[in-house]
């Protein structure tokens, strides 16, 4: 019976990823009408797709007293991955997120925690009170529009030395810096396409821009299984990177 469930909670997911997201109205009304219909699966169908969010969260190098922010969290299922030793030195935590059916999923989530505040609002212009001492953003730089006004934005309200994490999918340049993995032709083409249907814009330029904006970093690029796609993998990285102290 589980199983069941299961597989219809999948088929409604599959069924708006078919449709894809609607064309020709404002980004917040798209991501409402592609993902109030699948909210309440949304979190067990891309637990099996979107790899690597444990681990970029195990990695963050938090001071005592801290506050984090999270751009484009979604139903706030990140907060889950949070060690207890981390909650121990969060003082202040802000969520944002445009979609209201995802920020609703959200608030119930963080309910609990008066250190959480959720906010729906524009990553690329929403800012907290105070500076931070990280921000991080989860499969979500793929997700916004003008991701450069979100990467300016998200240093912008940094402190010098904070942490900038993100982890997403990314395909990578025809001649890549080296160090940095290649991708076939394929790669480049056919994974840019399947999540563009979706409003998932693949990005070649995202990890030189990273790299360029944040030298001092650790990254690591890998690939993840795909549900109902057993063949082939979509390649995504974890980048950790530290804010320069003086500009």
């Amino acid at each position: 019976m589980r199983r069941l469930e299961s597989l219809r909670a999948d088929a409604g997911v599959l069924l708006s990823l078919m449709r894809g997201m609607p064309r020709g109205v404002p980004h917040e009304q798209r991501l409402q009408a592609f993902y109030a219909p699948q909210a309440a699966h949304y979190d067990a169908f891309r637990e099996r797709l979107l790899q690597g969010r444990r681990e970029l969260i195990g990695s963050l190098p938090l001071p005592a007293n801290a506050a984090v922010v999270e751009l484009g969290g979604g139903t706030g299922r990140n907060l889950d991955f949070f060690s207890t030793q981390q909650w121990e030195r969060i003082a202040r935590f802000e969520l944002v997120d445009l979609c209201p059916a995802l920020v609703e999923r959200a608030q119930l989530r963080a309910a609990a925690d008066a250190r959480i505040r959720v906010h729906q609002a524009d990553a690329t212009t929403w800012r907290p009170q105070r500076l931070v001492d990280c921000v991080y953003l989860s499969y979500a730089l793929t997700m916004i529009p003008n991701w450069r006004a979100a990467l300016d934005n998200a240093l912008a309200m940094l402190k010098p030395g904070g942490t900038l994490a993100i982890v997403d999918f990314h395909v990578s340049e025809e001649r890549p810096a080296p160090g940095l993995q290649r991708h076939s032709l394929f790669t480049r083409r056919f994974w840019p396409a399947w999540f563009g249907h979706d409003g998932v814009k693949l990005d070649a330029t995202h990890l030189p821009a990273l790299r360029a904006a944040l030298p001092q970093h650790q990254l690591v690029e890998a690939r993840a299984a795909v549900p109902y796609l057993p063949l082939i993998k979509v390649p995504f990285y974890r980048f950790v990177g530290r804010k320069p102290v003086t500009d």
